[in-house]
């Protein structure tokens, strides 16, 4: 019995020891989790408090908006509060956002009636010529831009829409053809969709987007590629080869066809296609070609012959005209880097192109036709309007010795008119003093009194854009500029000035809000001179910026068209067939850049400010502005 117990107290302590010797270990602490101080906590139990706030302001915003006048407004209120929302109420802000794409629609038919209204009246006004198209805007792809990024099946959804609705349009003019070398509309704006997500980052959404229309050749695929190439060369290249074995099975791939695929090796960011009646190019900033695997160079030269070395008339596209520039144009690449074989059987059909193409286009030698292959410079964009007819500005000395020649020679006041008119404009950027001395050579007084109005307001443009106090304080002495235009000069020069003069500064400022006193109380430059005012006012004399707050809203109250948004500088000169424009969007103009600040100022006075608002859509986008800033620091 004693041997059992002594057996059992060994066995005892065998199985005590080793556990008791772990469990004598030293055990680390706990991590030390720094404490807030009572200030950070009350910071944090005032921001939720101002989150919780500014979710019910966009609550209460997105019922009214639902019934404003205004398409804009509600198109635009809808979308931001919806993006706003998204994270705390995905099926609101889905319901808003196809309300704002019902509003959208609506704008965009409108916008586009305006537009034709404008040019009808232009062509009316001025028989000779010279127009400028007005931007009809496009709502729906501004919904489409924060739909992309928040939710796919219904961005597919208002994509389907948007494509209906081109197709509707297309079937009502007959005569309308597609070019399938370029993507239809509603394909550019999945491409358009695509490449700013690219721009932001968001990689995978921007193929998720893109891949349903990868499978199409087109000026806007192809530059999808080389723009993911810059972000994800496997993805692009991969997409790519997949075109190259697709294409030689498509009875729609021709010369032109090759043309874009080449253009993805070789010259990234231009694009050139020939069309039976037309050139379309496209370019952006010159790159050098790829750096492509040697594979990928060898298939694409492959598909090519493929493509090219068919018979005429097995492609649907049988323009000869239109198949000989494209091949002639890219004929330097099968010379330089294709397989032997395979250049001498191009360029035998080449030849053969040749001998089927009309007179005018093997004489043809244009911008298109010696676009570089090479990448190292760029071709015009046919997309770009030119809005200044006539001397180049690359060269003001020469354009203006051509254009005295020109007027020594005139035989009438109305010739020599338009060539002092043609010189002014041609020495704005170059010596704006002679410009000004040239529109006092017009004898005409209301054409001198135009000129002089629309140069001294290119002038100021230039010298905000060069900061020159001294010169915009003298212009605004001695310019013919409006009391908007002064205004905005006055405000843009004390912000170049900053803290640099203090006395200056304010007699700046001073000047400013006397000039924007002097604009129509119903006009909405108004409250967009008080705005502009406000915010240097509010960088560099904060102690006065709610009286400057208290005169914009007071002037918002009283312009009826103000909307708070969209501000920008504008003057043109359309007579005797020139037509000459400047429009530059100006954030100072607009109410969201001010109010955000404020709101990280004093939140509650800010929310006052904006509640006295009267109209719907300045308050909307003011009250948007405020919740922005809150929920934005609150992620942060």
């Amino acid at each position: 019995m004693r041997l059992q117990l002594f057996f059992v107290v060994v066995f005892s302590l065998a199985v005590y020891l080793p556990a008791g010797a772990q469990s004598r270990q030293p055990t680390p602490p706990p991590p030390v989790m720094a404490e807030k101080t009572e200030a950070e906590l009350a910071a944090e139990r005032l921001l939720l408090q101002r989150q919780a706030n500014a979710q019910s302001l966009l609550i209460n915003l997105a019922v009214d908006a639902r019934h404003f006048k205004d398409d804009t407004t509600r198109a635009r209120a809808l979308a931001r509060i919806a993006d706003m929302l998204w994270e705390n109420d995905q099926d609101r802000s889905r319901s808003l956002f196809r309300s704002a794409w019902d509003a959208a629609e609506n704008g965009d038919a409108k916008g586009r009636e305006r537009a034709l209204e404008d040019l009808r009246q232009q062509r009316a006004a001025n028989p000779g010529g010279g127009y400028s198209r007005l931007d009809p805007g496009d709502l729906r792809r501004e919904v489409l831009d924060l739909a992309a990024r928040r939710d796919r099946t219904l961005t597919e959804e208002f994509l389907d829409k948007y494509r209906d609705q081109k197709a509707r349009e297309t079937a009502a003019e007959p005569g309308r053809s597609q070019n399938t070398l370029v993507a239809d509309e509603a394909t550019r704006q999945r491409f358009a969709l695509a490449t700013d997500l690219l721009r932001d980052g968001e990689i995978e959404r921007a193929l998720h987007l893109a891949d349903p229309a990868m499978s199409s050749i087109n000026i806007q695929s192809i530059g999808f590629l080389v723009r993911l190439r810059e972000r994800n060369a496997a993805a692009a290249d991969g997409r790519y080869a997949a075109m190259l074995t697709s294409a030689p099975n498509n009875p729609q791939s021709e010369a032109n066809t090759v043309s874009l695929l080449a253009s993805y090796l070789f010259t990234p960011h231009v694009y050139v296609v020939f069309l039976p009646r037309s050139t379309t190019a496209q370019s952006g900033r010159p790159a050098p070609p790829i750096n492509a695997p040697a594979s990928l160079r060898s298939a694409f030269f492959q598909a090519a012959a493929a493509i090219l070395l068919r018979p005429l008339g097995d492609s649907l596209s049988t323009d000869s005209d239109s198949q000989y520039l494209a091949l002639r144009r890219i004929m330097p690449l099968f010379d330089q880097y294709a397989p032997a074989e395979i250049n001498r059987a191009i360029r035998t059909h080449l030849e053969g192109l040749t001998a089927a193409a009309s007179d005018k286009a093997r004489n043809r030698d244009d911008q298109f036709t010696r676009a570089p292959i090479d990448g190292n410079d760029r071709p015009p964009n046919r997309n770009d309007q030119a809005t200044r007819p006539g001397p180049d500005a690359r060269n003001p000395s020469s354009d203006e010795q051509s254009l005295l020649e020109r007027r020594e020679r005139a035989n009438t006041a109305d010739e020599r008119d338009q060539l002092n008119l043609q010189l002014a404009l041609a020495m704005v950027e170059s010596d704006d003093s002679r410009a000004r001395a040239y529109v006092e050579k017009i004898d005409d007084m209301d054409l001198r009194n135009e000129a002089r109005g629309y140069i001294d307001a290119s002038i100021a443009w230039k010298l905000v854009q060069k900061k020159d106090v001294d010169r915009a304080i003298e212009l605004v002495r001695t310019g013919q500029l409006t009391h908007f235009q002064k205004a905005w000069l006055l405000s843009s020069t004390a912000r170049a000035l900053g803290n640099g003069d203090r006395e200056k500064f304010i007699s700046l400022i001073e000047t400013a809000t006397t000039e924007a006193r002097r604009i129509e109380t119903s006009d909405p430059d108004r409250p967009r001179a008080f705005i502009a005012i406000a915010n240097v006012v509010f960088n560099f004399n904060r102690a006065a910026i709610w009286e400057a707050m208290g005169d914009a809203v007071k002037a918002a109250n009283s312009a009826e068209k103000f909307t708070g948004e969209d501000g920008k500088i504008a003057f043109r000169l359309n007579r005797n067939g020139i037509n000459s424009s400047h429009q530059h969007g100006f954030s100072d103009f607009d109410i969201a850049a001010i109010f955000k600040k404020l709101a990280n100022e004093d939140y509650d006075k800010t929310v006052e400010l904006a509640r006295a608002i009267q109209h719907e859509t300045p308050g909307a986008n003011a009250t948007i502005a405020i919740a922005t800033a809150v929920l934005k620091e609150k992620k942060k």
